[in-house]
């Protein structure tokens, strides 16, 4: 009985070890599966991720890529368009050139004109009248220095200077204007006066009293006053014709002729 007993215990112990190790074997293929399918999960989202990524990034390059080819199109219009202007330019510098030369050609006789005329108009500064001479004064500054050889004012803007004296002196000839002076009377006084200049050739003056007056005329070395009080009175009706004191007339008074 007691053998029996002992035999009973031995097989439910080996059944009761059968069944644990059975049970054991499932767990573990269940954890593997488990695991498997995680990885498999993992395995599409990676998949699916990257495929949209890619999706993502071939557009932004596709978008580039068309981007470059039009920025290489314009580089290419624009090297187009310099070799064309290069040519243009090349066709420029040629004529610049030329010219140039043929400015430089010109520019000694301009020169040599300009010198020579500015020693005319030195010539005849003597013989212009003082109010004159000092708004000509600018101007003459501008010119070289007399006897000047070398200069680096361009023969241009000399003939511009040089034009713009013979302007004003034209100006100044064609007529008749008043500026108050002074003037020395027989005793060798000062005197001021008021001086009508009648063009280039002829002046008269007389002062607010009406007992001094005279003409003037251009000299050699400057201008030539003569006392001749008896013109006062002219020289005075003169005057008021210009301010518009009086009505316009004839007025007669004499005049050196050289």
């Amino acid at each position: 009985m007691k053998r029996m007993n002992r035999t009973l215990i031995v097989a439910a112990s080996c059944l009761l070890t059968w069944a644990w190790a059975g049970h054991a074997q499932s767990d573990k293929k269940l954890s593997d599966a488990r695991t498997a399918l995680e990885k498999w999960v993992e395995t599409r989202q990676l998949i699916s991720k990257t495929r949209a990524d890619w999706q993502a990034d071939k557009e932004t390059i596709q978008q580039t890529i068309v981007m470059l080819e039009r920025e290489l199109k314009g580089v290419e219009e624009q090297f187009t368009r310099l070799s064309t202007n290069n040519v243009q330019a090349d066709k420029e510098r040629l004529e610049a050139e030329a010219l140039l030369k043929s400015s430089d050609d010109g520019i000694a006789p301009a020169q040599q004109f300009a010198s020579e005329f500015e020693g005319q108009i030195r010539a005849v500064l003597p013989r212009l009248p003082d109010p004159l001479k000092d708004s000509l004064k600018p101007l003459l500054a501008r010119l070289p220095a007399e006897g000047a050889t070398n200069t680096q004012m361009k023969a241009t803007e000399r003939v511009q200077v040089l034009l713009g004296l013979l302007n004003e002196m034209d100006k100044f000839n064609n007529a008749v204007n008043v500026f108050s002076e002074k003037q020395k009377n027989d005793q060798g006084g000062e005197v001021s006066v008021e001086t009508v200049y009648v063009g280039l050739g002829a002046a008269y003056f007389v002062n607010d009293a009406g007992d001094f007056a005279g003409t003037g005329s251009p000299g050699a070395t400057g201008w030539e006053w003569i006392n001749q009080p008896k013109l006062a009175n002219h020289v005075r009706e003169v005057i008021r014709i210009y301010r518009n004191e009086r009505p316009a007339k004839f007025v007669s008074l004499p005049a050196v002729i050289k």
